[in-house]
């Protein structure tokens, strides 16, 4: 069974298809994220999943569960934090969890215990009796992924949870959401930050409302330019020709610089394909300089797959 499973899922507002078609599978316990630019349909995609958007066509299951005849049943066992803050500015910190910790049919004596564990975790005591209004952006935003956590939900879906938050903050994040993972909880997060998409276990890019890839990063990767790409630099003799070499599917780029020839490589696997390619070279007389694997971010395939 999926966490997450979307089918068909679109929506259509007048005449701009904002979410077209989008299928996605999400295992549980793994973090999954929607990865691409602000527009690009991942906060309608998912409201709808959440049942707060009512889809024009597909439907969503989570867990099993279908999220539109059954959306009070999904509200108890998924945590939502949305983009923008949206608690109760004119209660304090205390009083905000207390109330998320009622509204979920917590006693009140259970809602205290809970309160306390979640000021203590996200280590916003001395904000305890601090209107939520008053508090900075960063901890606002600690504050609303504490009350998505109040009721320990098994699925929690977090709208780009860094935007606008400085570097230790977004690191504090990541190492929130690894830890919530290895306690079992499945994790959706949208993110345009094409960098924190690395710490994601899978992928999916969307682009003008659509799924353009899916997969791990370096799945993506892989995708966007055919597999991984190797540099090598050696003395240039003008008898190798390295597009005759095991492994290698093309020879992207080269240059001849001071008796030097430099080019980069196509191979299906750089973690195998780089050593065997060196002692190739090797074997062939070729006195090497350099060679090493040349790093692709996420950004590079993304504006690789898009054009």
């Amino acid at each position: 069974m999926y966490a997450i499973e979307t089918v068909g899922l679109t929506k259509i507002f007048g005449s701009t298809k904002a979410v077209d078609n989008v299928n996605l599978k999400v295992r549980s316990g793994t973090i999954f994220g929607l990865l691409g630019p602000n527009g690009a349909g991942k906060t309608t995609t998912i409201r709808m999943i959440l049942g707060l958007l009512k889809p024009t066509k597909g439907y969503v299951k989570i867990f099993g569960i279908n999220v539109e005849r059954n959306r009070k049943e999904v509200l108890r066992i998924a945590g939502y934090m949305p983009q923008r803050f949206s608690l109760y500015e004119d209660l304090t910190v205390e009083e905000n969890i207390k109330l998320y910790a009622s509204l979920y049919g917590m006693s009140r004596s259970e809602a205290e215990k809970r309160t306390k564990e979640l000021i203590e975790e996200f280590i916003l005591g001395e904000y305890r009796d601090r209107l939520a209004g008053k508090l900075s952006g960063g901890t606002k935003q600690r504050l609303a992924l504490a009350v998505s956590l109040v009721h320990r939900p098994k699925l929690l879906i977090v709208d780009e949870p860094t935007a606008g938050v400085d570097p230790p903050l977004r690191r504090y994040f990541w190492e929130k959401f690894r830890q919530l993972k290895e306690a079992g909880v499945t994790i959706l997060v949208t993110t345009h930050y094409m960098d924190e998409a690395e710490n994601c276990d899978k992928l999916a890019l969307m682009s003008r409302g659509r799924i353009i890839a899916e997969g791990t990063p370096l799945e993506i990767k892989r995708l966007a330019f055919g597999g991984d790409i190797i540099a090598v630099e050696l003395v240039y003799n003008g008898k190798l020709s390295l597009d005759t070499l095991d492994g290698v599917r093309r020879v992207i780029r080269e240059e001849y610089t001071d008796g030097l020839y430099k080019a980069e490589l196509l191979v299906d696997d750089a973690s195998v394909r780089l050593a065997e390619i060196v002692e190739t070279l090797r074997g062939l007389g070729a006195e090497i300089r350099r060679a090493y694997q040349v790093q692709v971010s996420l950004e590079d395939a993304f504006i690789k797959l898009t054009g």
